[in-house]
């Protein structure tokens, strides 16, 4: 299909024009191609190795949750000028979506991770740039089985900070490094927060406000979100996609 229908649907889809973000987010088409995709990937982070990854899948679109431009305006050298050349030399066309994919209410990073995790989404949490990102919700479970489904659906075992109560009912998720987010957290009823990670301070703001905390890792918590969407772009315009998975650990 033609690059551009595309592009122009995940805009509206995403409410790209609609939705702030951080300025060097730039979201939206960050390098075109050819104008014509038949492969779709995905990926968390445009970087060397999701690009080779992409190329070596036949994928003429990588579609990625951080971007290009994160560093802000800087001179195209050294890894920088390397993305974009392979980028180029590869044909593959990149889509950068940080905030208005994680704002939309099916596609997004924190109520895929709730569904999964049997919350019961009761409404949003969290903001960022002055807009909901996160959501919260009801889920009635002793807070060790939550740790478990987490470890399951993470892969590995998040950072738990256990200073609430031992069954948990009230939860906020906010995927990505929302640790600042605890306040916000106990001032909003809920006892337990997870997220994928904070600063170290934020270990005083969960003791000292009897909050239940689990940093799943930023990478981790974030994959959902951009896999679901190549996931609907592959159904709704019969493309064949594929998930890039290049964990950092973090």
């Amino acid at each position: 299909m033609r690059l551009n229908d595309l592009v122009g649907y995940c805009d509206d889809l995403l409410d790209v024009r609609g939705i702030p973000d951080a300025p060097e987010a730039l979201n939206g088409l960050q390098v075109a191609n050819g104008g014509e995709v038949h492969r779709i990937a995905a990926a968390v982070d445009v970087c060397a190795a999701t690009i080779r990854m992409a190329a070596e899948q036949g994928a003429d679109c990588l579609i990625v949750h951080h971007g290009l431009f994160w560093g802000g305006n800087r001179p195209l050298v050294g890894p920088q000028l390397d993305r974009v050349a392979a980028l180029i030399r590869h044909n593959i066309a990149l889509y950068g979506v940080h905030l208005p994919l994680d704002c939309h209410p099916e596609l997004g990073n924190a109520p895929l991770l709730a569904r999964a995790l049997g919350v019961e989404i009761r409404g949003a949490f969290g903001s960022w740039h002055e807009q909901p990102f996160g959501v919260w919700g009801e889920l009635p479970l002793d807070r060790q089985a939550l740790g478990e489904r987490l470890t399951r659906l993470l892969n590995a075992p998040p950072k738990a900070m256990l200073f609430g109560p031992p069954t948990v009912r009230r939860v906020g998720i906010a995927t990505g490094a929302a640790g600042s987010l605890i306040p916000q957290a106990a001032a909003a009823g809920l006892d337990t927060l997870i997220t994928g990670e904070g600063n170290h301070h934020t270990y005083f703001d969960a003791e000292e406000l009897r909050l239940n905390v689990y940093y799943g890792g930023h990478y981790a918590t974030e994959t959902f979100g951009v896999r679901a969407l190549a996931e609907h772009l592959g159904a709704k315009f019969g493309l064949p996609w594929v998930f890039l998975d290049h964990p950092t650990g973090l």
